[in-house]
């Protein structure tokens, strides 16, 4: 097993201990400094061990670690002889592209169910009584079987659980229509944002991030986040999804000799920013506890401070780039950055921060005992592979050649809570249907019907008088003169059979 080299300097050379690199670490620097370069030459590192990585490519140039380095010109080579690195080749790393919306990569899925009402309620922002109304919703789901795959299957349970709610407040606890319609509203910002394409069938399994190639190398996943990252709020969704399914599926392990799998999170400030307390405090509980599941989780992100300090303390590895002090939130930023390493006598750190030209960095790693190195000023190697974006047609070869394909490129739908529901609704107003089709049998035939109908007009009911008996009314007010008693005589007469 042998180091990661991440630069040197004419005094020293930094290496990573892969025993630390899953104490997790942070790379940060300004636009255009060469954070993508650092990030690229620990995933191509890692692979090299064996160890699988995952990266989030927020700006789409991370995709080369899938193609060879050209041949080198005059100032690589340069850089190299400055290196010491007398057996760089240009070679290409085992990569798996993937992409929520299927695009440019495999689609990666969840299911309802695998997110499960905690979490989800954290990403929907709900307060505690609207928590507490999607876990009923949840568990009414579990007693009845009915399947929480996608959004269409929340939908309909929480349109059920509106129409039923006296009864469902009966067996499992009171529901309003207020806290169900504020969770429906949150669950259509967060459709509206993509979530979609995330929830769904096949859903992803975590071993599939884990693979090896033929060769033994770490295969390195690429999540297309150019995109993903428009939308915070989904992009927040799958990355807390992501770890909490690590933390909760791996067994734990302590301290190995490398890590089992390491995370690259691209513009993590994304991650944080206008996050609920609530979800700030999963993910720090996430960060600080997965170490002890083999895995290394690396930040990557403009200023130190774009990471909360509670999660900032758990970063044992630490790569900074240059940071230019043009405003007091940058200075505040340079100094703070300076504070977090372990110190040099023979560096000034808040200086050197300002001074990095590209490809150049601070860096401090966590030697034997888990005690970080003083910080040293070097110069980044260079990776074997292509520095920069590929090709559509690259992509695509990339993508057929994946052992993954198959599994994931066609979504599955089957029958779940959706289904359910409608078929039960159907059901149900077939019922009805046949139960009014069968009023008239249980009243009589249709004759005896229309004979009493006919029978209450002329007679009367209790309630009402008949034809006749107005008729007869109206006939006793004129019987004062003859002619009225001819008329009477004559209709009582064609009615009761008398003569005139």
């Amino acid at each position: 097993m042998t180091d990661i080299l991440i630069g040197r300097n004419e005094r020293a050379s930094v290496n990573l201990d892969p025993r630390y690199g899953n104490r997790h670490g942070m790379i940060a620097g300004a636009t255009g400094t060469g954070k993508s370069v650092s990030l690229m030459v620990l995933a191509e590192g890692f692979s090299k061990l064996g160890v699988p990585c995952f990266l989030a490519d927020a700006k789409g140039d991370l995709a080369g670690l899938a193609m060879a380095a050209g041949e080198p010109g005059d100032k690589l080579k340069a850089r190299l002889a400055k290196l010491q690195l007398n057996d760089w080749k240009p070679q290409p790393n085992p990569v798996i592209f993937w992409d929520l919306y299927g695009k440019l990569g495999h689609p990666v899925r969840a299911t309802v169910s695998e997110m499960g009402p905690a979490l989800l309620g954290r990403v929907l922002q709900l307060n505690d009584t609207q928590q507490g109304v999607l876990e009923i919703v949840f568990k009414l789901a579990d007693d009845h079987g009915w399947l929480l795959l996608d959004l269409p299957d929340l939908r309909a349970l929480l349109a059920y659980a509106a129409e039923n709610a006296k009864d469902i407040s009966a067996h499992y606890g009171l529901i309003s229509t207020t806290s169900l319609a504020a969770v429906q509203r949150a669950l259509l910002q967060l459709e509206q944002d993509g979530g979609a394409q995330f929830f769904g069938e096949p859903a992803l399994e975590l071993a599939d991030l884990m693979r090896q190639d033929m060769s033994g190398r770490g295969v390195i996943n690429i999540l297309a986040a150019d995109q993903l990252i428009l939308k915070p709020r989904l992009y927040a969704t799958f990355l807390l999804w992501l770890l909490s399914e690590l933390f909760e599926q791996l067994p734990e392990v302590g301290d190995l000799d490398q890590p089992k799998l390491v995370f690259f999170f691209d513009e993590a400030h994304l991650l944080f920013d206008d996050a609920p307390p609530a979800l700030l405090q999963r993910v720090e509980q996430v960060v600080r506890l997965i170490r002890s599941k083999g895995v290394g989780v690396y930040f990557c992100s403009q200023n130190p401070d774009d990471v909360p300090a509670n999660i900032l303390g758990q970063m044992g590895n630490r790569i900074q780039h240059a940071l230019r002090a043009f405003t007091p939130r940058d200075q505040k930023a340079v100094k703070a950055a300076a504070e977090t390493f372990a110190p040099n006598p023979k560096l000034d750190v808040t200086a050197a921060i300002g001074q990095l030209g590209v490809g150049e960095a601070l860096a401090s790693t966590l030697r034997d005992g888990g005690v970080p190195t003083p910080v040293e000023q070097v110069l980044v190697t260079s990776p074997c592979c292509r520095i920069g974006a590929i090709t559509d047609a690259e992509r695509a070869t990339v993508r057929q050649r994946s052992p993954v394909g198959g599994k994931y490129d066609n979504a599955i739908n089957r029958e779940s809570a959706a289904e359910m529901l409608a078929r039960r609704a159907d059901d149900k107003a077939a019922d009805a249907n046949a139960v009014a089709a069968d009023a008239p049998a249980k009243g009589g035939d249709t004759g005896s019907a229309w004979g009493g109908a006919v029978h209450d007009a002329l007679f009367g009911t209790k309630r009402r008088q008949g034809m006749i008996e107005t008729m007869g009314k109206q006939m006793v007010r004129t019987m004062g003169n003859q002619l009225g008693r001819q008329i009477l005589r004559g209709v009582l007469g064609g009615i009761f059979g008398g003569k005139r």
